[in-house]
């Protein structure tokens, strides 16, 4: 497919880190295959962890294709851009067309981007995923590629003013070993072993970050961060989703 403004997005970008000294530190980037398909999933802190996240796959020479929610398409200046970048728009109403076009694009040799927790952490920790990245890569034969972020949720996150300016933040981007799923297999086995890798390169990227502070809003309860817990996290979540369905 023609790439007209997915490269000058990525070239945009980097220009901007680098003026602002964003931090970077990349592991395990040579596990991203530099051709054929492959589901790449993230943890999800942020509302930037999509550039981050494809950042992962650049080395390696690929573009991912990310699923996202439908709004961020019907917004006047990210829409075209998303659109423009052959992301995938998910209406949580309606998913079957979005997986369809996820496993149309995985069986063209696309990387394709999920994150399987579905909104952001709060707790800044692994929440319950989903199995849609599991089953397309099932259905695919194509390999699941984990992909920890940490320090981006304090650029822009939930609940938070953004700080798209703030400068010299560390970025650290962890990709672990690919899975291999394969049809009939246990989908619910494989989404517990994700999780449980997810968790791992998460927790790694946390402890081994060059900033480990104290009683700070960005690092999570566990770490001696003012985040809330899973738990509190969980029925914050729970709330907002019940006044959603009240406005609606």
């Amino acid at each position: 497919m023609a790439e007209i403004v997915y490269p000058p997005v990525i070239a945009a970008a980097r220009t901007l880190f680098r003026v602002l000294d964003i931090r970077f530190h990349m592991e395990g980037t040579e596990h991203v295959p530099q051709t054929g398909g492959a589901v790449l999933v993230s943890n999800h802190i942020s509302y930037l962890d999509f550039i981050f996240a494809g950042f992962a796959a650049l080395p390696s020479k690929r573009l991912v294709r990310f699923m996202a929610k439908q709004d961020v398409f019907e917004h006047r200046i990210s829409g075209p851009l998303m659109r423009g970048m052959h992301h995938i728009p998910v209406d949580r109403g309606a998913g079957a067309g979005s997986y369809a076009t996820a496993l149309r694009m995985l069986k063209a040799g696309e990387v394709v981007g999920v994150f399987a927790e579905a909104t952001i952490s709060r707790s800044f920790t692994v929440k319950e995923i989903k199995n849609g990245a599991i089953r397309m890569a099932q259905a695919t034969n194509v390999p699941v590629i984990p992909v920890a972020l940490w320090g981006s949720q304090r650029l822009w996150t939930k609940g938070r003013p953004k700080k798209l300016l703030q400068r010299h933040v560390p970025l650290t981007i962890l990709v672990g070993e690919p899975m291999h799923p394969k049809r009939g297999e246990n989908v619910n086995d494989h989404v517990t072993d994700l999780h449980t890798r997810l968790s791992e390169l998460v927790d790694r990227a946390q402890r081994t970050y060059p900033e480990v502070p104290q009683g700070v809003w960005w690092q999570p309860a566990h770490l001696g961060g003012t985040a809330p817990t899973p738990e509190e996290a969980a029925a914050m979540d729970a709330a907002e989703a019940e006044a959603r369905v009240r406005k609606d």
